[in-house]
């Protein structure tokens, strides 16, 4: 599966806005590892399942 244009452009988007948040949120350093490790090791799926599961940032 080739992705590419518009649809890279919206999953590198979101891949940066899930590394920040969990950069901002209150879990543990090793969590907050793990997740950025999911994110960038699977893009697509990484997103959906932090978006589910993943810490939030702390407000």
């Amino acid at each position: 599966m080739e992705v590419g244009g518009i649809f890279g452009l919206l999953i590198l988007i979101a891949d940066v806005w899930a590394v920040v948040s969990v950069i901002g949120s209150s879990a543990t350093t090793g969590k907050k590892v793990l997740w950025i490790v999911l994110v960038l090791l699977l893009p697509l799926v990484g997103v959906i399942i932090w978006y589910f599961a993943g810490p939030r940032a702390a407000r």
